[in-house]
């Protein structure tokens, strides 16, 4: 069932991409906010328990549901699950917005403007004095981390808890990116636990991903980026993802960023080439045989489970 119900969704993201998923992104910030400003003492304490009220409820009450609706008829349920993967993965998004810079970079007029134009929104920062090559570094960057988090993640965490699964993961990352990100000496320790329970639950799937693009890519330098490189990253899960992901591919990412306020320093990681708009659409490609991989997977342990019972 968990095969069909990812088929389904993957179909309708490429067909029919969910335009409102930015509506759910709201309104669950919406409540994150309330929590924070009734909660937020500055204390790890208050952070669990917030984190608590804004994740659990809804992960637990999409599993009892889905565990009604099974037993009624596992139809019902199979439409329960395409309908929470179906809103809490926007695969489609970083596939249109990647081909959408290499498209804009490959244009001999205007391209450069509208590629950073689509790479700041994309991005949320301005990158109005990127040069070509810092557009698509950046670029190839946000594919791998994108498909990640919506896409390699939330269907991770499907897999394990069904539709409960999926909401966990969205809601943790959104709170880790919320509360998790900010600065304790502004914000206190309310915001440690939601860091921390998000890292927990992106450990193994984060390294599976990475493996996943180590074999579908060049293995050795993806290996032996991953060993000498990862670790340099400020942030440890984004370097591991990054140096894979660019030892698999052959490509220079990380490097320093000149953004209006500064030049941002940053390792570098990979081997090769320096990325340009072709290397954007070759990332798109990795991540597209890193989803063929995880479905053939998908399907060997199904046909395995049928010949068990």
């Amino acid at each position: 069932m968990s095969l069909l119900t990812l088929l389904a969704v993957l179909l309708l993201e490429q067909f029919r991409p969910l335009d409102s998923r930015a509506k759910l992104n709201r309104l669950f910030i919406r409540y994150a906010n309330y929590l924070e400003r009734h909660l937020n003492a500055g204390e790890n304490r208050h952070g669990v328990l917030a984190w608590c009220l804004a994740v659990l409820p809804p992960a637990a009450g999409l599993l009892i549901v889905s565990a009604l609706l099974y037993h009624i008829t596992p139809f019902l349920a199979w439409g329960l699950n395409i309908g929470i993967l179906y809103v809490t993965i926007g695969f489609k998004s970083v596939t249109r917005e990647a081909s959408a810079v290499a498209s804009a970079l490959r244009q001999e007029e205007g391209g450069l403007a509208r590629a950073r134009e689509v790479l700041s929104r994309w991005h949320g920062r301005p990158v109005d004095t990127f040069s070509e090559g810092d557009v698509a570094r950046l670029a190839v960057e946000q594919t791998f981390l994108c498909s990640y988090r919506q896409l390699f993640g939330v269907v991770a965490w499907f897999m394990v808890l069904g539709a409960a699964g999926a909401m966990l993961y969205y809601a943790s990352q959104i709170l880790a990116q919320k509360w998790g990100s900010q600065d304790e000496k502004d914000f206190g320790r309310f915001g440690v636990f939601a860091a921390k329970a998000f890292e927990l639950l992106d450990w193994v799937p984060l390294r599976f991903t990475a493996i996943s693009f180590a074999v579908v890519g060049d293995f050795e330098d993806a290996a032996y980026c991953w060993r000498s490189q990862a670790l340099q990253w400020a942030q440890e899960g984004a370097g591991i993802l990054l140096s894979s992901g660019a030892g698999a591919l052959g490509v220079r990412l990380g490097g320093p960023l000149p953004y209006e306020g500064g030049v941002e320093f940053r390792p570098e990681l990979g081997l090769g080439d320096d990325p340009d708009a072709d290397y954007i659409d070759s990332a798109v490609g990795l991540v597209w045989r890193t989803l063929v991989l995880w479905l053939v997977l998908l399907v060997l342990l199904t046909l395995a489970h049928w010949t068990a019972v």
